[in-house]
C-alpha cells in the first residue's frame, strides 16, 4: 500500500502533466485520497508539501474548509438565537445540526470557496489546496460544493479527502458515509 508520501509524489506528478479532457471532467480538480485514521498525519506533513509545492514554483493558496465553517457560523445573525436555543435544550443535537447545515448550504460556504478560486486568476503557476474537510461532517459532503463550482476551477485545485475509494469514481466520505459516484474530478490513493 502506497504511502502519503507516494500518493503526495503521483498527485505531484499528476498535476504536472495536467488533466486530459475525459467523460466526467477536464478541469484541474484531483482528490488526494487517505484514510479518516491519517488525517492528523496529513496535517503533520501539510507545512512539508506546501514548501515542496512553493520550492517548485508553485503560488500555494491554502483553503481551510474548518476555518471557513467556523467563521460563518460565528457571523451569522442567527447566533445569538442559536446561543439561546442551545441553553434551552443542550442535547437536542439534531435541531442544532439542522441549524448549522442551513447555514452552510445556503451557498455561504461555496461563495467563500469561489472567492478563493477567482483570486488566483491570472496568477503563474497557483495551485489550490482544500483542507480541513472532516469539518463538513453531518452538514454536507464535498463533492455538492464541486458540483456547484463546476467550471470554475481555473488553477490545480486538490481536495485532501479523509475517506475511502471504492472504484474509480466512487468515494466514501470519511469511511462511513454511503458511496458517492457523482465526482468529476481524479483519485489520487485511497
Amino acid at each position: 500500500m502506497p504511502s502519503l508520501q507516494d500518493n503526495f509524489d503521483d498527485l505531484l506528478s499528476r498535476i504536472q502533466h495536467g488533466r486530459e479532457l475525459g467523460h466526467a471532467s477536464y478541469e484541474p480538480v484531483y482528490y488526494l485520497i487517505f484514510h479518516p485514521r491519517q488525517i492528523l498525519d496529513v496535517k503533520r506533513l501539510m507545512p512539508a508539501w506546501t514548501s515542496r509545492l512553493s520550492n517548485g514554483g508553485y503560488d500555494v493558496q491554502v483553503f481551510s474548509v474548518a476555518g471557513a465553517v467556523a467563521d460563518i457560523l460565528n457571523q451569522t445573525p442567527l447566533r445569538k438565537l442559536w446561543l439561546a436555543a442551545d441553553r434551552k435544550s443542550p442535547l437536542d443535537w439534531k435541531k442544532t445540526n439542522e441549524s448549522l447545515a442551513n447555514a452552510l448550504t445556503n451557498g455561504a460556504l461555496v461563495k467563500r470557496f469561489e472567492q478563493v478560486l477567482e483570486q488566483q486568476q491570472g496568477k503563474h503557476n497557483a495551485i489550490v489546496l482544500v483542507t480541513d474537510l472532516e469539518a463538513l461532517h453531518p452538514y454536507m459532503r464535498i463533492g455538492t460544493i464541486e458540483s456547484q463550482l463546476s467550471g470554475k476551477f481555473i488553477v490545480p485545485t486538490v481536495f485532501l479527502y479523509p475517506g475511502e475509494r471504492t472504484g474509480n469514481t466512487q468515494l466514501k466520505f470519511l469511511g462511513f458515509y454511503p458511496e458517492d459516484g457523482n465526482y468529476r474530478s481524479l483519485h489520487i490513493g485511497g
